[in-house]
Parts: C-alpha cells; structure tokens; sequence
C-alpha cells in the first residue's frame, strides 16, 4: 500500500510545486482530454481497450524519441467512464485468500473474477458504480505517481464534498474513505492504477447505487477491519440515470479543475 503524503506536502502540490521529473519530456505537453462514456461493458474487453490506448502513447513515445525537438508529436490522454456487471479484480500483488467466494458460489451471484496487472488487492465492480480508467501521459501533467494518486483522492473527495460528504485519506490505504479514525470508517471510493513509461491505465470506482452485498464475498482491498459504502447508503436514497449522469459531470469538473485540463 502506498503511505500518505503529510497535508504540507499534498497542499504545495495542489499548487503545482511538484518535484521535476528527471525524465526528458517526450512530445509537447498536451492537457486535453478525449472523453468516452463506454456504458456497460464486460471487464476484459474494457480491459483490452485501456491497453490498446496505453500502447498507442507509449509507441508514439518511443518515436517522439527519434524525433528533433521541432518535430515532436503530443501524446493524447483520455478519460474514459464505464459500468461493469458483477466482477471481482486483483491486482498483481494482491492475495487470492481475499477471495471468500468460491467457484460455484460465483456462478450463484453471476459474478466472474479476473486477476489483472493494477496494483493493490481485490476489490468488486458492478451495477451503479461509476467506474473512471485516466490513460494519461503523465509528463504532460506531472511525473510523479504518488501526486497522480492523491489528485485521483482529491476528485472524488471533492465530487462527494457537494452531496454534503467529508471524503478523507486514510494513512497508508489508498482510496477516500468516510470518518477515518472511528471504528466504523469505510471506504466509498477503491483507486488501483498501473503505469508504464509514464503511462496511466486502470483508475477508481465510486460506489453510487452499488450493491454492497457483493463485498460480503471479499476481504475488500485486503483490508479486514473496515467497511464499504456508497452515495446511496449515506444520502440514504437510490440515485435516479439523470442524477448519476450529474455525478459524472461533476467528476469530469473537478477532475479538469486539479489537473488543469480540458475535456474535448
């Protein structure tokens, strides 16, 4: 797991005081965003796309290298949004023991489990989370992975900030939880990413109308002694298409606002 940054080090980087990458800059730094909405897709071939638009910017990288400064080529990012049904991940790391569910008991809940190439344990997708993959080439925003996960913190905890939520970190567990500190914390928000060359790809889900029975079946992210939650749970109220679709708004908003992009 990832420790936290102390609230003096995320403060100066909000600002945009982040240490220097010591890569050379590949390309010129190009902020835009190609927005997709992928609505509900089966986990591998959404998997299958993240890859294939990883690959395209590391390739276009890689030439970005053979190429004089004035001939440079920016390399694109994208952000892109689905819902998944029943499935359960695990990052490379992860421990399968995590997994309570067996086979048969899988097949009970029409779930699936998919070990994929993210970092952190096993966590659930499904019906009425918002799920958010940034394919991002993090030297044309900041070269510093760490940053790259507290701002992923700080849209989501300023996303639920405007349903009257205090989303926070909890030290050395990734994600925004509520009432960190207090024995019933819970996470409302798992963040799971993988990069290469710089590269994003995989990114959060944020329970909103989402099942939370289907956690009973993991020891969510590995973590035993905390629970999970959703928008639903705590405003105490199913979200209406209409009303997710303004979640998505107002995640795209902030997500543009704390990495000072604009979504095409």
């Amino acid at each position: 797991m990832e420790r936290i940054a102390r609230p003096e080090r995320l403060e100066k980087h909000w600002r945009g005081d982040c240490p220097k990458s010591k890569n050379k800059m590949t390309g010129r730094k190009n902020r835009t965003l190609h927005f997709q909405e992928l609505g509900l897709m089966d986990y591998e071939p959404a998997f299958e796309f993240q890859e294939k638009l990883m690959k395209e910017i590391i390739d276009l990288k890689l030439e970005n290298r053979t190429r004089t400064d004035d001939d440079q080529k920016q390399t694109p990012n994208y952000l892109l949004f689905v819902e998944h049904p029943h499935v359960y991940t695990i990052g490379k790391s992860g421990d399968e023991h995590n997994m309570l569910a067996n086979a048969k008991k899988l097949e009970e809940i029409n779930a699936t489990f998919v070990k994929t190439n993210r970092g952190g344990d096993i966590t659930y997708h499904g019906f009425g989370q918002i799920v958010g993959y940034p394919i991002l080439d993090l030297d044309n925003y900041k070269s510093d992975i760490f940053l790259y996960m507290r701002n992923l913190e700080e849209v989501i905890i300023r996303t639920i900030a405007e349903y009257g939520l205090k989303g926070e970190r909890s030290e050395g567990e990734t994600g925004v939880w509520l009432d960190v500190g207090k024995p019933y914390a819970r996470k409302i928000c798992a963040l799971g990413v993988k990069t290469s060359k710089w590269v994003t790809m995989h990114g959060f889900g944020l329970n909103v109308n989402t099942d939370l029975r289907y956690f009973d079946y993991i020891i969510a992210c590995g973590i035993k002694d905390k629970g999970v939650t959703s928008l639903k749970r705590e405003l105490e109220r199913e979200f209406s298409p209409s009303e997710m679709a303004e979640v998505k708004e107002k995640i795209k908003k902030h997500f543009c606002d704390i990495f000072e992009a604009s979504i095409i």
